[in-house]
């Protein structure tokens, strides 16, 4: 059927967006800045700073503690909320914008006389849309000419299809329903032209999108981990700083020999007491409290993002690229995924078996026949005016190809008239033109299987009609599926469509052509790395059984000979408890429909399996959305992108590999940094306690406890977050969704490592030698308080420099942390930050040694004592490496498991 509309002139189109501006979409409102930043307190981690602090600033109202170590917990509060927030407002703000730029599909439109394709944002209302099979409404208006089928299901819900009619009258406006067409919904059946009435935030879409919430649906896997590992900290902090006050009363009442003797002192010094005690107890809740885990969990997402985004990979929702790491089952697409997407006319096989590579080959007689067949059977707009190849618009991947065959002859223009017209769905399979003119013929093309059916005969190389073989022309026909190619039949009658718009009968086959679409040369090694790191990899094709095969043998996905390969057919006539059964050795499934993509997620939900899937169409975004993880084509619709988690903006099916490496990256980057600051943590809090019993009233004071707890694990943060994504990471299983966070190796690292790093610090304290090359022959000014004698725990050149050696001793320990390997220089030059990090750590800790003043409980220290501190504290290495040897003696490598 052909339209012919001049459409709006340029500066009707200038004046119709003035008025009524652009078809833009509004997108979900999403979370301001401060809106987040006060979400952001709700987190567990911060709420406990938030107790320390309103304890602190009481006290230091009242004289007890000084006013700048409240000043240091705000600050704390500050860093861990604010770095997060503008992290993550920042993300979906650029996410935003590339989701907008990759969602500006291409709409036919009449404009000043031509048919032209534009970006759906330049559509204006007023303007003249041609829709057909397959496409979106790109805005709100009503029919003018053709008919259609539509299926609104985005707007109402019903996945029932309903009837579309022109209006008799285009100046005459009509509320009646059969002539509307709403943004969103997506054209089954026909073809048509429509009258855009309303465009962008004025359209029922753009209502609806403007009332969605912006909120996720579910927690993800790592989002619920850190929620229960945060309310883990908290407790633990409120009872172990709970515990160690009481500890500190218990030991003054028994250092007065009875509770009546140490009420006897009065209530100065029992006052003394309950602050000295609340301090302890503030310092356990600061020391407890990961402060830098929300800004490291921003940083390496942040970081991660980019990354992907680099690898053409763009992250919707955090979701996603948690959970792509636990995959286990991924179905894909094939064409545009595994496959180039650029299909290819490669064979023309006549019904006598007689096989062409081009157009030029074919003899003459039945070459006029083809030509005629296939250019006057298309809905596409052929544009031969312009130098060079015609232009064509209009026409889905497979029918360019079949068009392109035809070369220089594609422009020719028959002198024929459309009298009627079938369009081509996936229902029935082909589509056909009637034409009446210089011939009188009704042209069908479509899918081989169907057409043969009404086959009696085929025209031979000298154009004359010959009875079809039916059986050894199928025979020719499977061979080229064999060979991976999209087969597509056409043929011709002289008999008219009936109203029923069935196939007709008699048909005379032209030929059948063979389309091949190539693999990506990425494919086949993609599909190995997936199946290695253990999710299986089920292909989902409307190919016949046969191209499918041959695609799925070609890329890897029969490497098994137990592997099954089912039609859609064959799919639809089992139950769900056998499709469970046979869903371990699935591999492909062909002549499928977008219900058998949500019933195959349904079904691997089911049995606990983690769910991947791709989609590009408006008919995949059910399963897409439904998928533990939805993977949106950059080439796909808006609504699938927008029920995805990822975007992949190439269509690689490489790149979702990569977006599984990124995951498993993540996470293990994640749990490098746990072992490593709640190292710090474990150590920090047996000093706190142990150390009034020692003798030392605070041998690291609440504002030396928040600069190694703040600043020394942020910048650990930016060390971890850069983390290399290794290969052998996709040699792993996939991560189960109820894995601990903090495994047991972890804990066992965690706890050893604590407790020989607070065993390194006492001895630190406690040894005389180590004190003596700390005390000068003139302590002048190096007392922490001038009224008491010297002694270690009012020696502030030794204070100082056990400060250091903490500091020093767990800079060293990152080395420790980032590998599980002996190796610990393993992969370090591909995270450049990472010594970078570790060497700013150990400047600035000089640096502040310097200028820190009262404020830090520090002095300067001389170039001998930094030496003393480096070979103490790197001592952590080695005993480190010995716990490796000891656990790999016992338990094994875990690299290698």
């Amino acid at each position: 059927m052909k339209f012919n509309y001049s459409g709006l002139a340029e500066d009707a189109v200038l004046v119709s967006r003035q008025t009524h501006g652009t078809n833009a979409v509004t997108t979900q409102e999403a979370e301001t800045f401060w809106d987040k930043f006060i979400d952001n307190f709700k987190d567990p981690i911060i709420l406990i700073l938030v107790v320390a602090l309103v304890i602190t600033v009481t006290l230091s109202v009242f004289g007890y503690v000084p006013w700048y170590e409240g000043i240091g917990i705000a600050l704390a509060v500050a860093m861990a909320t604010l770095v997060a927030t503008w992290s993550e407002y920042t993300n979906e703000n650029e996410f935003q914008r590339l989701l907008e730029e990759a969602s500006l599909i291409q709409v036919k439109t009449f404009r000043a006389g031509h048919l032209i394709e534009l970006p759906i944002n330049d559509l204006v209302v007023g303007d003249y849309v041609l829709l057909q099979p397959g496409d979106t409404v790109p805005c709100d208006g009503f029919l003018v000419s053709g008919h259609l089928e539509v299926n609104q299901a985005a707007l109402t819900g019903e996945s029932e299809t309903v009837k579309k009619i022109a209006v008799l009258d285009e100046n005459k406006k009509s509320d009646e329903d059969q002539h509307k067409l709403f943004r969103a919904s997506l054209i089954d059946d026909g073809e048509a032209v429509m009258k855009v009435t309303a465009v962008g935030d004025h359209t029922e879409y753009g209502k609806t999108m403007k009332e969605l919430v912006s909120a996720e649906d579910r927690l993800s896997p790592l989002q619920e981990k850190l929620t229960v590992l945060g309310g883990h900290i908290s407790t633990f902090g409120y009872i172990g700083a709970s515990f160690i006050a009481f500890s500190f009363m218990f030991k003054n009442v028994m250092d007065e020999g009875s509770l009546s003797a140490y009420l006897a002192l009065g209530t100065g010094p029992i006052v003394a007491d309950v602050v000295h005690a609340l301090v302890l107890a503030i310092i356990i809740i600061v020391v407890a409290v990961p402060e830098g885990l929300p800004m490291m969990i921003a940083v390496v997402l942040s970081l991660n993002m980019r990354k992907l985004l680099r690898a053409k990979v763009l992250v919707r929702k955090l979701l996603g690229i948690e959970t792509a790491g636990s995959l286990t089952v991924l179905f894909t697409d094939k064409t545009g995924t595994l496959t180039e997407g650029k299909l290819k006319t490669e064979k023309f096989l006549t019904g006598g078996h007689e096989q062409f590579e081009n157009l030029e080959a074919v003899p003459a007689a039945l070459r006029d026949k083809l030509i005629f067949a296939v250019r006057n059977n298309t809905s596409a707009v052929i544009d031969a005016s312009g130098a060079g190849e015609a232009k064509i618009v209009g026409a889905d991947r497979t029918e360019q190809a079949l068009l392109r065959f035809l070369g220089a002859q594609l422009g020719e223009k028959s002198a024929v008239d459309i009298a009627d017209m079938i369009s081509f769905n996936s229902a029935r399979k082909f589509s056909a033109t009637q034409v009446s003119g210089e011939q009188n013929l009704t042209l069908v093309k479509g899918a081989p299987e169907v057409l043969l059916q009404n086959c009696t005969h085929y025209f031979g190389i000298n154009g004359n009609k010959i009875p079809l073989d039916h059986a050894v022309f199928r025979a020719e026909m499977h061979s080229l599926s064999a060979d991976a190619m999209r087969l597509l039949a056409v043929a011709v009658t002289d008999e008219a469509i009936g109203e029923a718009q069935s196939l007709p009968a008699n048909l005379c086959l032209v030929g059948v052509f063979g389309i091949r679409d190539g693999l990506r040369a990425t494919s086949q090694q993609a599909v190995k790395l997936a199946q290695q790191a253990g999710i299986q990899v089920v292909m989902i094709t409307g190919d016949a059984k046969e191209t499918a095969q041959a695609i799925a043998r070609d890329v890897g996905l029969l490497v098994n000979s137990d592997s099954v390969v089912l039609t859609s057919a064959e799919l639809n006539q089992m139950s769900d408890d056998e499709v469970k059964k046979v869903l371990p050795k699935l591999a492909v499934v062909s002549r499928a429909y977008p219900t058998d993509k949500s019933r195959l997620v349904k079904l691997a939900k089911e049995i606990n399996w983690v769910v991947g899937m791709t989609g590009d169409g408006v008919n995949d975004a059910p399963a897409v959305k439904n998928a533990d993880v939805g993977f949106a084509m950059g080439s796909g619709t808006e609504m699938t992108k927008e029920a995805s988690d990822i975007v992949i903006l190439d269509d690689n099916f490489a790149s979702i590999t990569q977006a599984v490496l990124y995951g498993r990256t993540l996470f293990r980057s994640i749990r490098k940094f746990l072992v490593f600051q709640l190292t710090v943590n474990v150590s920090a809090i047996l000093l706190a306690f142990l150390g009034p019993f020692l003798g030392f009233e605070l041998p690291l004071t609440m504002i030396q406890l928040l600069w190694i707890n703040i600043i020394m694990d942020t910048l650990a943060a930016l060390a971890f977050s850069g983390e290399a994504a290794l290969a052998r990471y996709m040699l792993d299983k996939p991560i189960p969704k109820d894995a601990p966070l903090i495994t047991g190796e972890m804990w066992s690292q965690i706890l050893v490592t604590g407790f020989i790093a607070a065993a390194m610090s006492i001895f630190f304290l406690l040894n005389d030698s180590i004190y003596q090359l700390f005390v000068l022959p003139d302590m002048t000014g190096l007392l922490v308080n001038p009224d008491k004698p010297l002694e270690p725990g009012n020696n502030l050149l030794f204070l100082t420099a056990f400060f250091g050696f903490f500091v020093f001793l767990h800079n060293f320990n990152k080395f420790n942390a980032r590998t599980e390997s002996l190796n610990l220089l393993e992969h370090l030059n591909e995270n450049k930050n990472f010594i970078f990090v570790v060497a700013m750590i150990f400047g600035l800790q000089i640096l502040f040694t310097y200028i820190g003043g009262d404020v830090m409980r520090v002095v300067g220290l001389s170039i001998q004592d930094w030496l003393y501190l480096v070979l103490f504290s790197i001592v952590i290495i080695p005993i480190d490496l010995l716990r490796k040897l000891i656990r790999n003696a016992v338990f094994g490598n875990p690299v290698h498991k």
